[in-house]
C-alpha cells in the first residue's frame, strides 16, 4: 500500500479538492498561461501552426523563466500532446527553481505547490491523492445519480448502489426517520443507552457477552475485534483472528495527559448525548465514566509500533486449545462460537485461531470484570453511536464536526454527495467499478502497465542477483519469489464482461430502500456475514480482496504474493497516455517498484513465494538484511517534522521506507533499460526543455509526493501511519540513490545527499 486511508465503521475518510492561491510569480503565471494558450492553439489549428506557436512559446519561455536560458533546439523534439501539456503545466506549477535540487529536492520539486496550495476547510490535507480521489468521487457521483431509466438492462446490483446513494444524499428523509431508527435499534437490540435515561436505566438486564455479540453482528468491534482472515502460516486456508479493537482517539498517547483533544472528545460525548436526552441528570457523571474507562484500557492498548515489534508474541492455536493458550477471564471461545453461529457457521475444535495483543486481551478482560454495568453499557453503546453520527441529521453531525476540528483540523463538514460517494464505493465498489470502467477508464492503461510491471520486476531481479550480502540459496529463493509475484491491474476481468452473474451473486442480498439509517444497519450486518462465512469458503487467489478498482492506491498482499494496481490510480499524473515514458516510470513505475519491494521488506520478506509465513532466508543473509534495515530505521528516525516538532518513527515506518527506496531504484533502472531499446523516443515537455529525461523521471517522482497537511493530521500520521510524511519519502529515497546524485550533479554530503547511503535493495 502506498498511502494509508483510515476507514471508520461506515465510511472512508473524506477527501476534497485542491484549491490554488492566485499568488504566483509573474514569470510563472505567464509561463503557465502560455502553456494553456498553446494547448488551445494545438487543438484548434493544424500541426504546422502548432509547431510555429511552439517556437514562439520557446522564445517567450527563454525570456521569462527566472532569466534562465531554455533552448529549444528542434521543435520536433517537443511533445505537444494534451497529456504532455498537462504534465508540463502541473510540474511548472510545482517546481521552485530558486531551490537547488541537491540542497533540498522536496522544496525544489514541491516548493511552488506548497506556497500556492490552500487546504480547504473540509479537508485535512492536500496532495495528488486528494486530487485524484476528488476526481474519482465526482465521477462516481455522476454514475450513481444517473436516471435508472437510462438503461433498464443494467444489473440489479447497480440499481441498488444507486438506491443506496440516493438514500444517503436525501437529507429530508434522513431528518424524517434516521434518529427514530437509530434509537429504536439501540433500545431494542443493544439494551438502551443509560446516559439518555438517567437513573431509570435498569442495570439488572445487562449482559456483557450478549452486548458484545450484538455489536459484533453489526460490525462494531468495541474493546475486542474478531473475524476471518487468511492464515499467515498456511495461505490456502482461512483462520479466525481475535485482538484489540481501535480506541476512540486511535492512539494510546492521546490518553496519557489532558489536552485539547481529550477535552474536545469529552465535549463530543456530552453534546452528542444532550442532543438525544430527555433526562439529563447523569450526563456529566456518565461522560467522565465513559472517558475514564477508555483511558484505563488505553494504557494496555498496543501502539502500531508495538504491533510491529511484538508480532512474535502472537499465538497460533485452535478453538479446542484456545482457552488454555490465552488464559483470559473472558470466554473468547464461547464468544467466537456464538458469533460464527449467527451466520450458520459451526466452529470445530480444529479451526485455527490467531490471537494478537495477548496482554491487552488478558488485562482488559480483568478490567471489565471490575466495571459497573452502567459504565460498560454506556461506553460500548457510545462507540457504536460515535461511528453512526454521520448517518443522522446535520444538527448531530455538527457536534461531531466540532470534535473533528480539534482532532483532524477540518472546520466544516465534507460535502454530503462526496461522503456518500465514498460510502457506496467502499461498500459496493465492484458495482461502482462496473460503471466506472465502462465510462471513464482507458483500458489501454492495463496493457502498458503490465509491460512496465514486467520490466520493473526484471530490474528488481537484477538488483537481487547483484546483491553482495545474500548467499546463493537465499538469492535463488528471492528471485523465484519475485518471478512468482502475480499482478492484478485495473480491475478483475469479469467486470469487462457482459455476463453479470458474479456481480449479481456477490450483491444478491444488497437490497436497499429510501431509509438511509436502515440501509446502513443492513450493510453493516451483510459485511459481517460475508467476512464470517469466508471461513468455510475456498480461497480464490485471483479474487480482489479488501479493495476495489475505484480506489487511488496500490497494494502488495503477502499471503497471495500479489501486487495490485486499481483503475483509480492508473490516471494522470501517475499514468500518462501519449507522453514520454519518463513520466510514467517516475510515477506509476516507482509505485510498481514499491509494491514489488514490499515482498522483500521487514514484513513481506517473512513470507515465501506461496504466501506462507516461513523463514526462507539463511541466518547469515537475514543478519545482513537486519543490519541494512537498521540503517534505514536510524536514518528516518533522525528526521523531524518541524511543523509539529515530532520525530519520524523509523521502526514503525521501516517497511514503507524500504519499499520507497527499492521501488525508486528498480523503476529508474527499468526506465534506463527502456531507453536503451527505444533510443531518443522520449521528447521534452514545453517549458521544461532544459531538464534531461532522467531528471524528468525524478521530477515526476517527486511531484506525486508533494503534500500539505494540517497540524492535527500530521500528528495522527506520525503516531499511526506506517508511511513516513511525504517530504521524507522524497528526501529519504533520493538521498540514498547514487544515480540521483549523478543525474543532478550532487556531491555526497551536499544538502539532502547522504555520504553513507542506506541501501537494502
Amino acid at each position: 500500500m502506498i498511502k494509508t486511508i483510515n476507514i471508520p465503521d461506515d465510511i472512508t475518510t473524506g477527501i476534497m479538492p485542491i484549491v490554488h492561491s492566485d499568488r504566483r510569480s509573474s514569470a510563472r503565471k505567464q509561463c503557465i498561461g502560455l502553456l494553456w494558450i498553446f494547448f488551445a492553439a494545438f487543438v484548434g489549428f493544424s500541426l504546422i501552426g502548432s509547431m510555429a506557436f511552439a517556437v514562439m512559446y520557446g522564445i517567450e519561455q527563454n525570456r521569462r523563466m527566472n532569466n534562465q536560458t531554455i533552448t529549444v533546439d528542434n521543435n520536433s523534439n517537443l511533445c505537444l500532446t494534451r497529456y504532455c501539456v498537462k504534465a508540463a503545466s502541473s510540474l511548472l506549477e510545482s517546481i521552485d527553481e530558486a531551490i537547488d535540487p541537491c540542497e533540498n529536492f522536496y522544496e525544489f520539486v514541491c516548493g511552488m505547490q506548497l506556497k500556492n496550495t490552500k487546504i480547504p476547510n473540509d479537508a485535512n490535507s492536500q496532495d495528488i491523492f486528494v486530487t485524484l480521489e476528488t476526481r474519482l468521487q465526482d465521477a462516481i457521483i455522476d454514475l450513481l445519480t444517473l436516471s435508472t431509466s437510462n438503461n433498464t438492462n443494467k444489473p440489479e446490483a447497480i440499481f441498488n448502489a444507486q438506491r443506496l446513494f440516493a438514500s444517503c444524499v436525501n437529507e429530508t428523509a434522513i431528518v424524517a426517520d434516521s434518529v427514530d431508527v437509530l434509537l429504536s435499534f439501540v433500545n431494542t437490540e443493544l439494551g438502551g443507552w443509560p446516559i439518555l435515561k438517567g437513573s431509570t436505566w435498569d442495570d439488572t438486564t445487562f449482559n456483557f457477552s450478549q452486548l458484545l455479540l450484538k455489536l459484533a453482528e453489526y460490525g462494531s468491534d468495541v474493546i475486542y475485534i474478531a473475524g476471518t482472515q487468511i492464515d499467515d502460516r498456511n495461505s490456502s486456508i482461512q483462520a479466525i483472528l481475535i485482538g484489540q479493537s481501535d480506541l476512540g482517539l486511535l492512539d494510546r498517547s492521546y490518553y496519557v495527559n489532558e489536552s485539547d483533544v481529550t477535552k474536545a472528545y469529552r465535549q463530543f460525548i456530552r453534546n452528542f448525548a444532550l442532543a438525544f436526552a430527555t433526562d439529563r441528570s447523569m450526563i456529566n457523571h456518565d461522560v467522565n465514566a465513559i472517558f475514564n474507562f477508555e483511558k484505563t484500557i488505553a494504557m494496555y492498548h498496543w501502539t502500531l509500533n508495538e504491533q510491529i515489534a511484538r508480532y512474535a508474541e502472537t499465538i497460533h492455536s485452535t478453538i479446542g486449545n484456545l482457552s488454555v493458550a490465552m488464559n483470559t477471564t473472558f470466554d473468547f471461545v464461547g464468544h467466537l462460537r456464538r458469533l460464527y453461529l449467527l451466520v450458520n457457521v459451526t466452529l470445530v475444535d480444529t479451526d485455527v485461531v490467531i490471537a494478537s495483543e495477548l496482554d491487552y486481551l488478558r488485562n482488559v478482560s480483568l478490567i471489565i470484570d471490575q466495571q459497573p454495568p452502567r459504565v460498560l453499557q454506556n461506553y460500548m453503546v457510545w462507540r457504536f453511536m460515535m461511528s453512526r453520527a454521520w448517518i443522522i441529521p446535520r444538527r448531530f453531525r455538527t457536534i461531531k464536526q466540532q470534535f473533528d476540528q480539534v482532532f483532524l483540523g477540518t472546520t466544516v463538514e465534507q460535502a454530503r454527495a462526496m461522503k456518500c460517494a465514498s460510502y457506496v464505493n467502499y461498500n459496493m465498489g465492484f458495482a461502482v467499478s462496473k460503471l466506472y470502467i465502462d465510462k471513464y477508464f482507458d483500458k489501454d492503461a492495463r496493457i502498458e502497465s503490465m509491460a512496465m510491471i514486467d520490466n520493473i520486476r526484471n530490474q528488481f531481479i537484477d538488483i537481487i542477483n547483484q546483491s553482495t550480502w545474500m548467499d546463493s540459496i537465499s538469492k535463488s529463493r528471492a528471485v523465484n519469489k519475485a518471478r512468482a509475484i502475480n499482478a492484478k491491474v485495473g480491475y478483475p476481468d469479469y467486470l469487462d464482461d457482459n455476463n453479470n452473474t458474479k456481480l449479481e451473486k456477490d450483491y444478491a442480498e444488497y437490497n436497499f430502500n429510501s431509509s438511509f439509517a436502515r440501509n446502513v444497519l443492513l450493510m453493516l450486518k451483510l459485511n459481517v456475514k460475508k467476512n464470517l462465512q469466508a471461513l468455510r469458503q475456498l480461497l480464490d487467489r485471483e479474487e480482489w480482496i479488501g479493495y476495489t478498482p475505484t480506489i487511488v492506491n496500490a497494494f502488495y498482499n503477502p499471503s497471495f504474493n500479489d501486487i495490485s494496481f486499481p483503475a483509480g490510480i492508473l490516471q494522470t499524473p501517475f499514468f500518462y497516455k501519449d507522453a514520454p515514458k519518463y513520466l510514467n516510470y517516475g510515477a506509476i513505475g516507482t509505485i510498481i517498484g514499491h509494491e514489488i519491494t514490499h515482498g522483500f521488506d521487514n514484513y513481506g520478506g517473512l513470507y515465501d513465494k506461496n504466501g506462507n509465513r516461513i523463514l526462507w532466508w539463511s541466518n547469515e543473509t537475514l543478519s545482513a538484511f537486519n543490519q541494512r534495515k537498521t540503517c534505514i530505521i536510524d536514518q528516518y528516525s533522525n528526521y523531524t517534522v518541524t511543523q509539529i516538532d515530532l520525530q519520524v518513527n523509523g521502526e514503525q515506518t521501516q517497511g514503507e521506507n524500504i519499499a520507497d527506496n527499492g521501488g525508486l531504484k528498480a523503476a529508474f533502472f527499468a526506465y534506463q533499460k527502456w531507453t536503451q531499446i527505444h533510443r531518443n523516443l522520449d521528447k521534452k515537455l514545453p517549458g521544461l526543455t532544459k531538464y534531461s529525461a532522467e531528471q524528468m523521471f525524478f521530477l515526476n517522482y517527486g511531484q506525486i509526493w508533494c503534500s500539505k497537511m494540517t497540524d492535527q493530521y500530521v500528528r495522527n500520521l506520525v503516531l499511526r501511519d506506517v508511511h513516513s510524511p511525504s517530504q521524507f519519502r522524497i528526501l529519504g529515497s533520493t538521498s540514498n540513490f547514487p544515480e540521483f546524485d549523478r543525474v543532478f550533479g550532487c556531491q555526497p554530503g551536499q544538502g539532502n545527499s547522504r555520504v553513507n547511503k542506506c541501501i537494502v535493495w
